[in-house]
């Protein structure tokens, strides 16, 4: 006797699956469009610099690159300072950070797991209240309105994350590479440096990239901890700039947009860096 079909009308399973992955491709382009809908209309209004802030039309007609022109004459000299800071700055993060992650995966030290722990709650002061703490200290010793000090304070911002970042990939390392190489007479200084930080390739990369986006984005101690424009990042100079240029938005979303190119450029480049393995091919 041949079995009942009990529910004939129902689809078959494969037939549902092209409707939940076409309903799941729909909703993920919604929530990219919203997400993407900021930076299409900064662009937009770029390329529109005549037109007022409730003139711009939803799309341009043509393009005009006379905002960029502008933008890169007044605010050039900013955006090389922005450069400078941010690169200093993932200097001196990586140059703290590494040393202080290996010594935490590797030697046996009392309480760094609250080490740890304090690391992360760092994270969690507001950056007024250590801006504020800062200047003190700054003026004490000299170092407001000055490039290093100013490498300094935004370093400050991605230390903690790169600590707890390359920690969690050092201790993934195997140890009988490490053995391996203080057996063939390799001091702890020259394992760090030959061995460790080249397996650590990745999370370098990914905690140089966050203290980069860190101290190019950084505002607070940019406004703070400067008193006079000899050191004027981007984003404090397009604070100004909107102040002295608040009819020419085309000028000031082109400074936008410039900002951000730096950041998206690195992001792009260095995306196959972050999700890749940390270990991988390293142990054959």
């Amino acid at each position: 006797m041949a079995p009942l079909n009990r529910n004939p009308a129902s689809p078959a399973p494969a037939a549902r699956r092209p409707k939940r992955r076409w309903g799941a491709t729909l909703f993920g382009v919604v929530v990219l469009g919203v997400m993407l809908f900021p930076l299409y209309w900064m662009i937009n209004t770029a390329l529109q610099p005549d037109a007022g802030l409730v003139d711009v039309a939803p799309v341009p007609t043509g393009v005009d690159l006379s905002g960029f022109a502008s933008a890169l004459t007044d605010q050039g000299a900013n955006l090389l300072t922005s450069l400078a800071v941010a690169l200093g700055a993932v200097a001196i993060c990586l140059a703290i950070s590494a040393p202080a992650a290996y010594g935490l995966s590797r030697f046996e030290l009392r309480g760094s797991r609250t080490i740890v722990f304090g690391t992360l709650i760092t994270q969690m002061v507001p950056g007024i209240v250590i801006a504020n703490a800062l200047y003190s200290a700054y003026v004490d010793l000299g170092l407001v309105n000055s490039y290093f000090g100013l490498m300094l304070a935004d370093a400050s911002l991605g230390i903690p994350f790169a600590i707890v970042l390359m920690r969690s990939f050092m201790v993934s390392i195997p140890r009988e590479v490490i053995e391996a190489a203080e057996v063939d007479g390799a001091g702890r200084i020259r394992t760090f440096v030959r061995v460790v930080l080249p397996m650590s390739r990745n999370s370098l990369i990914t905690a140089g990239l966050f203290s980069f986006l860190y101290a190019w984005s950084d505002f607070m101690f940019a406004l703070t901890l400067n008193t006079t424009d000899d050191v004027k990042p981007i984003t404090l100079g397009i604070y100004q700039y909107i102040g002295a240029h608040v009819g020419d938005w085309g000028s000031v979303m082109a400074s936008s947009v410039l900002s951000a190119v730096p950041a998206a450029v690195l992001l792009v480049l260095s995306q196959k860096y972050i999700a890749a393995g940390i270990t991988g091919g390293s142990v054959k």
